[in-house]
């Protein structure tokens, strides 16, 4: 499990230990068998100076990043269980702001009014965010969209907690069941911390909903962005590919 200090809470991941040779319809195969939202494969080394090489699939492709897949492979090649794991946060490819028709679009698919919608901004570093900002993590927990109003949008929320507890925000990211996101989180601090509304680290809250308890930490070091949090190992043995 990832982003979560306890079993069975955050986000699930399969890190699998690839031989040599074997095909991507083998590794999408297994991947789709998991159901989870996204499975890693170590693979032996695609350039000199890397330790290895990660592959991350979902139930249906192949994808370019994504940050838990990329934090749990680190964790599980350095057999690093119960620790905090952290990447640095790549630049934007697309950073804007939401034109007024997307804003719209937005706004009706969470079924909120653009006006409670405080900004909004493609945040993009391989997966195509959109983030909103809302005026508090109620507004953020109180959201119930349609999966099926979604197509192939991706949208996460954020909202502050009022002062007094330990995470400073609340995120939701409506994709694939309401996961913990650290590509999201780390398209999301860059906008936060360009537009002044952060300026050192915060703890975020995730899966609240679902009563999952994920929580991604942010800090800010030598100018990078880091987006972290704890690993649990809960299974672990051989699968056959």
């Amino acid at each position: 499990m990832f982003f979560a200090a306890e079993p069975y809470f955050g986000n699930a991941l399969a890190v699998v230990y690839a031989p040599e040779g074997l095909s991507a319809e083998a590794v999408q195969c297994f991947a789709q068998w998991t159901i989870l939202a996204e499975t890693a494969f170590l693979c032996s080394l695609a350039r000199p100076g890397a330790d290895y090489r990660v592959r991350i699939f979902s139930t249906s492709e192949e994808l370019p990043f994504d940050g838990h897949p990329t934090l749990g492979s680190a964790a599980a090649w350095l057999r690093a269980d119960g620790e905090r794991r952290a990447f640095s946060a790549s630049a934007l490819a697309r950073y804007e702001r939401l034109d007024a028709s997307t804003l719209n679009t937005v706004a009706a698919t969470l079924g909120v009014e653009p006006d409670i919608i405080l900004g909004a901004s493609w945040i993009a570093n391989g997966p195509e965010w959109i983030g909103v900002g809302l005026a508090s993590a109620d507004d953020v927990l109180a959201l119930r969209p349609n999966p099926a109003d979604l197509g192939t949008l991706r949208i996460g929320l954020i909202g502050p907690h009022s002062e007094g507890r330990a995470e400073a925000s609340e995120v939701r990211a409506f994709v694939g069941g309401d996961p913990v996101t650290g590509s999201f989180n780390a398209g999301l601090d860059r906008w936060l911390h360009d537009g002044g509304v952060v300026g050192g680290g915060y703890v975020a809250a995730h899966r609240t909903v679902v009563g999952r308890r994920g929580r991604v930490n942010v800090s800010f070091e030598g100018g990078k962005i880091w987006v972290g949090g704890q690993v649990t190992g809960c299974v672990s043995g051989e699968v056959r590919l």
